[in-house]
């Protein structure tokens, strides 16, 4: 018995690993630029970082995330092409919320048992989101862990490295009295809270493959809608002449909600109440309350409820980077201005994820 047989017959196919990785290569080297250095396959991925010689002092950004449990529900319905936009959301969104330009990415996906057509969906979806955001994906890894993972099973993460001139980093210390708060909304849950969402579901006995009319269709195709994409829109908005500087921090609402994500990106001193009543939370979001017998209110630190990212602007920017938003397809309206000065912060999130920053907290009710 040779010793590939052997590490066959243990669970790992190392053919269909090499197979994956040819139906993934064309995708993958769509995205690379004349920066990307030594072409596909490496053990190492290779950028030139020549460009960052024109900056007066260049800064790393970097960010690490995954995509949570909504990978429960690709797996359960059998459809990987969207899987690869959640992730690029999640790791280069983080990227942007401090000025920064993301310059390149890798993923890594463990999996039962490599199906090399499974894996490439899932890349070819990781590929076309870096695309979308200007991002070199420049290498990979796929593993296969049988009997740690079930045949079927799958897990992605990712890790994405941009830059930002020293001068130019977004954050609270921009944040001043009187700044607008602008809500840019998300095209449904985005890839946080599906743990609740799996729990309400199977409370009630509804499968991911069901028929829902509530839902518009399939469940889970309704739950797998991908994440919003905000990096290229938000980096044409800071560079833009027309706002001039007028954008002074961003936050992107992931786990911990919104009122959470908003605090971490404002100065302590600062309080902001975002108006309920300026949006309608997506049908999404009310179908699973209404499913659960519970009020949207009661998931606003769970859920992004129709807000994927805050931007904190100057009063004088705020029409224009509204407008700017707005013409590159991102719904974007005026959800609160943020206030300096003491107040009695009963009932107020303030910080959060270990940034002792601003306070929030919501209030109204939602628009119908």
């Amino acid at each position: 018995m040779t010793s590939s047989t052997s590490y066959r017959e243990a669970g790992v196919d190392t053919a269909a690993g090499d197979l994956a990785v040819e139906l993934m290569k064309s995708a993958i080297t769509d995205t690379h630029g004349p920066e990307v250095f030594g072409g596909f396959g490496g053990f190492a991925g290779l950028f030139d970082a020549s460009a960052l010689k024109s900056f007066d002092r260049p800064l790393l950004a970097t960010s690490t995330d995954g995509v949570g449990t909504k990978v429960a529900i690709a797996q359960a319905i059998d459809k990987h092409d969207t899987i690869g936009q959640d992730l690029v959301g999640m790791v280069v969104d983080d990227i942007v919320v401090v000025g920064a330009k993301p310059l390149f990415m890798t993923d890594y996906i463990a999996c039962g048992k490599v199906h090399p057509e499974r894996i490439a969906a899932i890349v070819a979806g990781i590929a076309r989101a870096c695309s979308e955001t200007g991002t070199a994906l420049v290498g990979g890894e796929t593993a296969e862990h049988p009997g740690l993972l079930g045949p079927d099973d799958y897990d992605v993460a990712g890790a994405a490295t941009g830059a930002v001139e020293a001068d130019a980093i977004l954050g609270e210390h921009r944040v001043e009295d009187g700044d607008v708060v602008l809500a840019l909304a998300s095209s449904g849950l985005h890839s946080n809270g599906f743990s609740l969402v799996r729990h309400i579901l199977s409370t009630k006995g509804i499968g991911f493959t069901d028929h829902s009319d509530d839902f518009g269709g399939l469940v889970g195709e309704a739950l797998l809608e991908p994440t919003r994409l905000y990096t290229a829109p938000l980096l044409r908005v800071i560079s833009d002449p027309a706002v001039a500087g007028g954008v002074h921090s961003l936050s992107h609402v992931t786990g911990g909600g919104i009122a959470a994500n908003l605090a971490r990106v404002l100065p302590q001193g600062s309080w902001v109440e975002v108006d309920r009543s300026t949006w309608s939370p997506s049908p999404v979001f009310r179908v699973l309350s209404d499913i659960a017998g519970s009020t949207l209110e009661s998931s606003e630190g769970t859920w992004n409820l129709g807000i994927g990212f805050f931007a904190v602007v100057s009063k004088a920017s705020a029409a224009a980077v509204t407008a700017a938003l707005e013409a590159d397809g991102i719904p974007t309206w005026e959800a609160g201005t943020v206030h300096i000065g003491a107040r009695d912060l009963t009932g107020f999130e303030q910080g959060a994820k270990g940034v002792d920053g601003g306070a929030v907290r919501l209030v109204g009710d939602y628009r119908a």
